[in-house]
């Protein structure tokens, strides 16, 4: 999995449309934080390829990041939890786990125990759970370390479910080329409608373009944004 450039300032820009948040960062800044988050697992944790991790984040720009640094390792992933339906069954055990802050008290049974768990905040301001660790104050100190040597290989698993590197990059730049995406084009996503990150993530960036992610999209503003972000396309 690899990031392509783009000829646009921000690689991934994030929208929350209910808090007047955003985020832009650009490739350089996508790869800093990628690096720091695999450098947490490597260098923190003791985490490498083979190792499993549920990410039970909804699409948001500290989703990628941990996502991406998760694959730079040769982490295995699992995407369940992004919606309550899709809750992990209780008594899964993943080595880490990266859970939405909120969702923790409120679904504790349906969590997989972790022998690493980090709380993602996603601009909540509620405390840290027990047990959890913050994830920006573990991912903070890692920020400009050089990242862990690359344990890509195209055979090995990107997901607990068994996926391959090189099957999840095939499918994302199929998906590129089915909606016409290619590389300097601009990507507007509805978070809610497009969880997957094969869709609002990987499909972009494996052409070289570039993502516009907007939570609570409100459709008001859409024809307004489109113009100010030179958006190209939409994935609504």
């Amino acid at each position: 999995m690899t990031v392509a450039p783009v000829g646009v300032d921000d690689l991934i820009t994030y929208y929350d449309d209910a808090t007047g948040e955003r985020v832009g960062l650009s490739a350089a800044e996508v790869g800093r934080w990628s690096a720091a988050v695999s450098a947490l697992l490597v260098g923190g944790c003791r985490q490498g390829a083979g190792r499993q991790a549920a990410v039970l984040l909804p699409p948001h720009w500290q989703t990628a990041v941990i996502l991406l640094g998760c694959w730079a390792t040769g982490v295995e992933v699992s995407f369940r939890g992004w919606s309550t339906a899709g809750l992990t069954p209780a008594g899964d055990m993943v080595d880490v786990s990266f859970v939405r802050q909120h969702r923790i008290g409120n679904w504790l049974d349906d969590v997989p125990a972790a022998a690493y768990q980090f709380a993602v905040r996603l601009g909540s301001v509620s405390p840290t759970p027990p047990g959890y660790d913050d994830f920006e104050d573990a991912v903070r100190p890692w920020l400009g370390s050089p990242p862990p040597p690359a344990q890509v290989d195209p055979l090995g698993r990107a997901t607990v479910g068994g996926e391959t590197y090189g099957e999840y990059g095939a499918i994302a730049a199929d998906v590129a080329s089915t909606r016409g995406i290619r590389r300097g084009d601009r990507v507007l996503v509805d978070a809610a409608a497009s969880e997957h990150p094969l869709i609002w993530l990987l499909a972009p960036l494996s052409v070289g373009a570039s993502i516009v992610l907007c939570a609570n999209l409100d459709r008001a503003r859409l024809d307004s944004r489109m113009s100010a972000e030179r958006v190209t396309h939409v994935f609504a």
